[in-house]
């Protein structure tokens, strides 16, 4: 799964990930953020109506477009066997998919001798900014966009923390993930050229165990 993210690096290191409009993008103001958990807003990267891609702010937790009220469910992770056909996420599924800008997300394993969760920062070699692959919506009863993050079952090496991940995916599928005329099985199929397997995770300090806790947490040298 993937309960909380990061976003730490200055915005131009990002825009070279996408084909966005430099001249509006260029005075995007972003700070760093450590520790992003759901319902919070988030920077999507979308589609326009005419094919464009355009960066905006979503809650992260998606909100189907004909949803009167805010889910009770959980919805700010979408599985990747269920994703095409879920009512919740399907029409999402097939033609609002989105890049989700992080530089790294957290997962939480047991420690034996305390009984406690030790968080883990999970990243790419180099700390290099990346995309989580997302669907979003806009409800316009209840004046939101929102978006959810795509997972899959866990492989090497992520499955030393968790049975499931995030799909980050290759910076060669955007185009074609974006693209709403992209067929769904199609899409479905984008999700397997990821970059999970060259993930790389540490151990961090147990203050971004708290969703309120908003500075960088520090390594800790404690394996696994």
């Amino acid at each position: 799964m993937c309960g909380r993210f990061s976003f730490e690096h200055e915005w131009p290191a990002f825009v070279d990930l996408y084909d966005l409009p430099w001249d509006v993008e260029r005075g995007r103001n972003t700070r760093a953020r450590f520790n992003i958990a759901p319902t919070q807003d988030v920077l999507i990267v979308h589609n326009d109506a005419d094919g464009r891609q355009k960066a905006e702010d979503a809650r992260w937790w998606l909100v189907p477009f004909w949803a009167k009220e805010l889910p009770k469910a959980t919805m700010f992770n979408a599985r990747i066997e269920t994703v095409e056909t879920a009512p919740a996420f399907r029409e999402a599924f097939k033609s609002k998919r989105c890049l989700i800008p992080a530089s790294a997300f957290y997962e939480w394993t047991l420690n034996r001798s305390d009984g406690k969760k030790d968080p883990w920062h999970i990243h790419l070699p180099g700390d290099a900014p990346f995309s989580f692959a997302g669907i979003w919506a806009r409800n316009d009863k209840l004046g939101l966009t929102n978006c959810s993050i795509v997972t899959m079952p866990a492989g090497d090496p992520m499955r030393t923390l968790h049975d499931r991940q995030p799909v980050i995916l290759d910076p060669s599928a955007y185009k074609e993930w974006l693209a709403s005329e992209t067929p769904a099985a199609k899409a479905k199929d984008l999700l397997r050229e990821n970059l999970d397997d060259k993930l790389e995770f540490h151990r961090v300090s147990r203050e971004v165990n708290s969703s309120r806790f908003e500075g960088k947490p520090l390594p800790e040298v404690n394996p696994l």
